[in-house]
This record gives C-alpha cells, sequence and structure tokens, in this order.
C-alpha cells in the first residue's frame, strides 16, 4: 500500500500570523510593482505635463557649457533661490557642481537653440558675458544664480541657485509637453501689471 501525504496538513488553513504575514507580502510586492513602473511609461506619464524649457549655462573649467533643460523650478522669494535638475549622466553635470549658473528661459521662436544645447548642434549661439555666469542672448528671461546647495536626486542632482540678476522681454514662451514642443502665447496682462 503506497503511502499518501498527510492531506489534512496541505488542506489546513494557515494560523492567523501567517495569514497577516502572507497578506503583508503580497501587499508588498503589489506596492512594489505599482512604485517600479516601466521606464517609457513613466516617462510617458510625467510627459503629459507641460513644462517651459530652459538652458543652463555656466563657465566650466576648460570651455562654456549650456544644457537644455526643462526641470526648473522657483523655491523662495527670500532669499530668491531657483532649483535645476541635471541627469548625473550629462558631460556638464560635474563640472557644475560649486559653480555659479544662469537659466535662461527660452522664447516660442527658439527651438533651434533649445536642440543645439540638446546635443544636436546649430548655428553657434550668442552669448552674452553676465554678472555672475555667462548667459544667452535674447532669452525671453534669465536668472545669474551663485550656486546655493545641491542635493542628490536619483539619477539626477538637484542644483539650487541663489538669484543675483534677473530680466525678462515681451513674447511667448516655448514650452514642452507630450514629447514634442509648443507654444504658450504670452498673456493679456502679467503679474508686474496687476500689481
Amino acid at each position: 500500500m503506497i503511502s499518501k501525504p498527510n492531506e489534512s496538513a496541505a488542506t489546513s488553513a494557515p494560523s492567523a500570523p501567517n495569514q497577516a504575514r502572507a497578506k503583508a507580502q503580497g501587499a508588498a510586492v503589489r506596492s512594489r510593482s505599482a512604485l517600479a513602473p516601466r521606464e517609457h511609461h513613466f516617462r510617458g506619464s510625467l510627459g503629459r505635463y507641460a513644462t517651459g524649457v530652459a538652458i543652463v549655462t555656466f563657465d566650466g573649467m576648460t570651455k562654456r557649457h549650456g544644457i537644455t533643460v526643462n526641470s526648473f523650478t522657483s523655491v523662495s522669494m527670500d532669499p530668491p533661490l531657483v532649483l535645476v535638475s541635471i541627469a548625473r549622466s550629462t558631460k556638464a553635470h560635474d563640472e557644475l557642481a560649486g559653480r555659479p549658473f544662469a537659466v535662461n528661459i527660452l522664447g516660442a521662436e527658439q527651438r533651434t537653440l533649445a536642440m543645439h544645447f540638446a546635443g544636436r548642434p546649430g548655428p553657434d549661439p550668442l552669448w552674452v558675458e553676465g554678472e555672475v555666469a555667462p548667459r544667452l542672448s535674447n532669452v525671453l528671461a534669465y536668472f545669474e544664480c551663485r550656486p546655493w546647495a545641491a542635493y542628490p536626486g536619483g539619477d539626477h542632482t538637484l542644483y539650487l541657485g541663489e538669484v543675483a540678476h534677473f530680466n525678462y522681454r515681451s513674447g511667448d514662451a516655448l514650452a514642452f509637453a507630450n514629447s514634442t514642443f509648443t507654444t504658450i502665447p504670452q498673456g493679456q496682462r502679467g503679474m508686474e501689471d496687476v500689481l
């Protein structure tokens, strides 16, 4: 006679602590999969958020650098601080640390300039010797910054700059959404008109 495994042991319900542990492990697996979406889907989701387009410029050890970014935000009014997020994989990343920089906000007509500093060389840009950092000529707005702090942010570094000089001009803004450039028309009234 062939003996069978104890069927009652195989079919008996786990104890309450084991049930709780299994439930927690299942939730953790579901949570990890929710937090680890495929990169292209994550990028696609982020791409639904329209942003302005800017170029961060600075003098490196041996040459002048510029890098197109769309991750730029104001941080504080007092002191005036802004933040840019730079991928650690970029050539300019390590040279930016501790250096003054300028954030150049692009007008709608400056797509070629955005592409130039995104790695598709075009005509040489016109530079302006800023008081704190080099900047680009005829941009929609600019912020010359002294380094304030830098923080690791995954595969990027978050660079905060204290704004020393800034200005703007009239015009439509260049924006980026759904992996394409678009235009944000100039409003009828700016904040300075309201004050």
